[in-house]
């Protein structure tokens, strides 16, 4: 695992040290009792007008949720994914809501806020997006007013030796972001000079 970088430094915790991992140990199990506190920090997410318009299904490693969505991920995501001790899809209400854009903006922030507890927890979140997504959503029973959006790995870190040597690279590749010039501008769209 690479650590934060010296960018990073200067970031509160646990926004410094949230790293995603592929390497999840297929063992550990999360109390009902963690994962509720997972769904609080998400409920308390800001949302445009206190709408809410995140949905989840909580899928414990095991559980019928869990086998009934893992036959849905991506070939990059399936051997991985299942060892995580839960999957949250995540979704957002597409009816009665005044922007669906918006909403998913919504969502982005609750999911944040899981991801960021997780942390916080000494857990390792990782998020996907590779599942077919109205296959999972059928599978799941998901309403046609919710659209599934991506979905969360959480767990602790399992050991490398256990898994396909593709998912054991992922864990050693270093943690890049693109400079703040390339993502933040200014009037014209020139780079934000600070």
């Amino acid at each position: 695992m690479s650590g934060p970088t010296r960018e990073a430094a200067v970031l509160a915790e646990p926004m410094r040290s949230r790293w995603s991992p592929s390497v999840f140990d297929a063992h550990h199990e999360l109390s009902a009792a963690e994962v509720a506190t997972l769904l609080e920090a998400a409920r308390w997410a800001p949302s445009a007008g206190n709408s809410q318009p995140w949905r989840f299904v909580v899928a414990p490693r095991g559980s019928a949720a869990h086998a009934a969505f893992v036959p849905h991920l991506s070939r990059g995501n399936s051997g991985w994914v299942p060892r995580a001790s839960l999957v949250v899809v995540s979704g957002c209400e597409v009816v009665d809501v005044k922007d669906p854009d918006t909403a998913r903006y919504d969502l982005g922030q609750a999911v944040a806020h899981l991801t960021l507890q997780a942390v916080a927890m000494g857990l390792h979140t990782h998020q996907l997006g590779g599942f077919d997504k109205p296959a999972a959503a059928a599978a799941l029973g998901v309403p046609d007013s919710v659209r599934l959006v991506s979905a969360v790995a959480i767990g602790v870190r399992g050991d490398a030796a256990e898994v396909s040597e593709p998912d054991a690279e992922r864990e050693h590749r270093e943690r890049t972001r693109r400079p703040v010039d390339e993502i933040a501008h200014d009037l014209g769209w020139r780079p934000w000079a600070g």
